[in-house]
Formats: C-alpha cells, sequence, structure tokens
C-alpha cells in the first residue's frame, strides 16, 4: 500500500493506493472524516479497500486537520453545516481531478463516518455518478437534524448569531440536500448503512426511517441498500460494520 500526502487545488488529501497500478485506473473510493477528526483517522477503512484493489481519497473538511483554522469545537460545531455543504462542493473537485488524472476506473462510490456519512447523502441527492455509497452513522435529514441542533444550542444558553431570515434560507438551503426530501435521486444506487442503536450524537432512528423509507425506491433491486444495525453500539463504528462497508464498497466498485 502507497499512501501520498497532496494537494488537490486547495484540498489536502491521503491519496492511498495498492502497491500495483498506482498510476492506473482503479476503482475508488472518496471517504469523508468525522466532526472534529481529520483524514489521517480513517486511514484503517483505506487500508482495507487498498488491499482490494481500490485507491482512496482522503480529503481534510474545512477547518478539519490541515486546514484547522485553531478555533475551539463550540466555533466548529456553530458552523458544521458550512463544512458539509462545503465537502460536498468539493466532492466535484476532486471527481474532475480523477478523472483528468485518468485515476479512476469508472465513476468512483463515496464513503465516511459520522459527519461524513452526513456528507455522503446529501452527495447521493447532487450527483448521479456516484456509483456505491458506504454511510457510517451518518444522516440524510438535514433539515430535521439542523432544527435540532440549534434548538440544543440554544437550550444551553447559546445565542445564535444567524437572524430568522437567514435561519430560514439556511433551512431552504438543505433541504436541497436532504435525503428524506430527494429519495428519487437515490435511483436504485448500492448504499449501506451501519447505525449503533444506542448513538446519541448522531440518532440511530432518523436514519433507519430513511432506510425504511428508500426501501420502497429500490424494491425492484432490495440486495443494493443494507442496513447494518449494532444493538449495544454507540456513536463508534465496529470493526465488523468497517470490514462491511469496504467489503461493500469493494463489491460495487470492482468490475472484474
Amino acid at each position: 500500500m502507497r499512501v501520498q500526502r497532496q494537494m488537490w487545488g486547495h484540498i489536502p488529501l491521503l491519496h492511498i493506493t495498492p502497491d500495483q497500478g498506482v498510476e492506473t485506473a482503479l476503482p475508488t473510493v472518496v471517504f469523508f472524516h468525522g466532526h472534529m477528526s481529520a483524514k489521517e483517522h480513517n486511514l484503517h477503512y483505506a487500508y482495507q479497500l487498498a488491499e482490494k484493489g481500490l485507491r482512496v481519497i482522503l480529503p481534510d473538511a474545512l477547518l478539519h486537520g490541515e486546514r484547522s483554522e485553531g478555533s475551539d469545537e463550540v466555533q466548529i460545531s456553530l458552523r458544521f453545516w458550512e463544512i458539509v455543504l462545503t465537502s460536498i462542493e468539493e466532492l466535484a473537485i476532486l471527481h474532475k481531478e480523477l478523472h483528468e488524472q485518468g485515476l479512476v476506473a469508472g465513476e468512483p462510490g463515496v464513503g465516511g463516518t459520522s459527519m461524513g456519512g452526513i456528507t455522503t447523502l446529501g452527495a447521493m441527492t447532487v450527483y448521479p455518478w456516484i456509483q456505491a455509497a458506504a454511510v457510517m452513522m451518518g444522516a440524510g435529514n438535514y433539515v430535521e437534524l439542523a432544527q435540532a441542533q440549534m434548538a440544543q444550542y440554544e437550550s444551553r444558553g447559546f445565542q445564535l448569531p444567524i437572524s430568522a431570515d437567514e435561519r430560514e434560507r439556511m433551512l431552504s438551503t438543505l433541504a436541497i440536500f436532504d435525503s428524506g426530501k430527494n429519495q428519487p435521486k437515490f435511483n436504485g444506487r448500492p448504499i449501506y448503512f451501519w447505525h449503533g442503536e444506542q448513538d446519541v450524537t448522531v440518532p440511530f432512528e432518523p436514519t433507519y426511517r430513511l432506510f425504511k423509507e428508500l426501501k420502497e425506491q429500490y424494491k425492484a433491486m432490495p440486495e443494493n441498500i443494507v442496513f447494518a444495525r449494532e444493538r449495544e453500539a454507540g456513536h463508534a463504528v465496529s470493526r465488523k460494520g468497517m470490514l462491511e462497508a469496504t467489503e461493500w464498497l469493494s463489491k460495487h466498485l470492482k468490475t472484474e
């Protein structure tokens, strides 16, 4: 396995490849990290994927990793949706670069943990080229989640730095990427969910509800959607879940 630290445009990333085929077109995954994490924290996913012959791109999200601006956790949390939407926008840059460099066989898959899983679900609503996805303790109910986050901050005495009009505009923007409101855009593409039932950071129930609703869209190809739930797990993906997710992406991206 080869790990390269690179800059694609303004985006710092780790570029992981198998030992063979470094310069050739390979099945590829772009994998997003979680809130207050960084690209290096998902190298175990990249290792498993590279062992299966895939190329992996691990970007740093805005305000994270090499893009840190020294903000504290509260400041970064208040910009959570800006970070998510920026990652969705930057996925188009990564996609273009993969093709311009001739690095991707077919089209890439996308995955992520926590905030990265949230990003993945939003990306599925706007990029029809995504071939397969793995959503690890993520959520697609953007509007509902944002409303809950704002209510939580206000209950703790924080004065949110946005006006009522700005709040409505933000929720209208988030609705564009909300999985529940854009289910037909998934279009039967393979998607794997993993979620711990005891997760209090990204609650289990809304993601499971989305899965049950999406199953209606997948009636013609039920094998393309899987929800792995672990009863005692909280906000930490089990090794079993990690292995299943990487196997899923490999299975649906490799053509030979």
